[in-house]
């Protein structure tokens, strides 16, 4: 059964991460996306470690259900070609530097020439405006910008600290892919603005400081009020050591923080005048964290699971990396799979997030190779196969 997008073509000129992982998303849900590639080497994660048979686990997991065209598009005919393709697409995206893409014409106004109701993607760093749009950029600096750092850090007076995977590249990623969908089903229903294609802009700053919003900027909020300096929430996160391996347990509401205190056998914690409310427990977080971990410590992890869960607290095992993919749960949902590829042999994977009824979401197939697909989808755009070697020959002489 075909996937919810079946039917939408999606021209893919990104690399790294925030753009592919972005149509990856859209390509398991059954797009047909188009990996424009440099024929000298590619995106660039395919250059990147822990490899095999040629192909890096970085790429691979970031560009499944995808097909490879390798173009170079400093050459007029190549271009030209990309501009055809362009033609019989939905979606085109691209993630230069703000302004490289109209240098190498292909900005809007030329792809939008051939493909007037196409949904065009500008994915950038720090946005096309402003001192730092020109500004190579990493997913470091974005944490740093936007204030994760200091947020990760617990207080603004502690040391700035990095969180150790690369949140605003994937942020972006999913923040792309619900976009490029709103547009897709504006352009499909009538109204003011609707009908048409559109410009969609975002960058990994507008992705991040979106996100943190939700829940770290209250301080913030109120336009007026004196902005205090943001304090620290604690400086104990919430894994603790047991007497064997790691657990995690958190408790909100005045029920669960009585739970607590059975499960734990602290009764006498419920007298606390530091502990009496929510705000207090909030107030006094770092003493009653210490508390806690001292409790806990005592028994192995496995007891106090048990003893957690039959009291209706909120709990569950720290796991590795290695030890997640063996979880009950994990497994009950199979959330990791194993899929074929060609070249690089048995895969492991997780299976697209989203699930749907009647359209299911899927891997069709793995990460291509480098220019895999170029022939034949030259050929479905009515290059002959003499067109499609000259072009191909002209790149291979460059």
């Amino acid at each position: 059964m075909p996937g919810p997008l079946d039917g939408y073509r999606i021209i893919d000129l990104t690399s790294m991460i925030s753009g592919p992982l972005a149509t990856m998303i859209l390509a398991d849900q059954g797009a047909d996306v188009i990996k424009v590639e440099n024929p000298d080497g590619g995106d660039h994660t395919r250059a990147a470690n822990n490899r095999r048979a040629g192909f890096s686990a970085s790429f691979l997991n970031n560009n499944r259900n995808k097909r490879s065209v390798a173009l170079d598009l400093k050459h007029p005919a190549a271009k030209q070609a990309l501009l055809r393709l362009a033609a019989t697409a939905d979606v085109f995206v691209q993630n230069f530097r703000p302004g490289v893409a109209d240098r190498m014409g292909l900005g809007e106004a030329a792809v939008r020439a051939v493909a007037p109701r196409i949904v065009y993607v500008s994915i950038s760093g720090f946005g096309e405006t402003g001192p730092y749009a020109q500004k190579p950029v990493y997913d470091p600096l974005i944490q740093s910008v936007s204030g994760l750092a200091s947020i990760q850090a617990g207080s603004d007076t502690e040391r700035p600290r990095l969180v150790r995977t690369i949140v605003p590249d994937k942020l972006t990623a999913v923040s792309a892919a619900q976009a490029i969908t709103a547009a897709l089903l504006a352009r499909e229903r009538p109204g003011e603005g609707h009908g048409q294609g559109q410009h969609v802009r975002l960058s990994m700053l507008d992705a991040v400081v979106a996100f943190l919003w939700a829940s770290d900027m209250g301080s913030q909020t109120f336009v007026g009020e004196e902005i205090p300096q943001q304090e620290a929430a604690s400086f104990i996160d919430l894994i603790y050591e047991t007497a064997t391996t790691a657990i995690s347990a958190a408790v909100q509401t005045n029920r669960e923080w009585l739970a607590l205190t059975r499960a734990l056998d602290k009764p006498e914690w419920l007298q606390d005048p530091r502990f009496s409310t929510p705000a207090l427990r909030q107030r006094h977080i770092n003493e009653r964290l210490s508390l806690i971990q001292d409790v806990l410590r005592t028994r192995p992890a496995e007891e106090w699971l048990d003893r957690l869960t039959e009291a209706g607290v909120p709990c569950a095992p720290v796991l590795t990396r290695t030890a997640m993919l063996s979880d009950p749960q994990v497994v009950a949902n199979g959330i990791v799979v194993e899929a074929e590829h060609p070249q690089a042999g048995l895969l492991r994977q997780a299976r697209p997030a989203a699930r749907f009824s009647a359209t299911p979401a899927g891997i069709r197939q793995g990460g291509p190779a480098l220019g895999e697909h170029t022939a034949s989808v030259l050929a479905e755009i009515g290059y002959s196969a003499s067109d499609i070697q000259a072009l191909t020959l002209r790149e291979d002489a460059a």
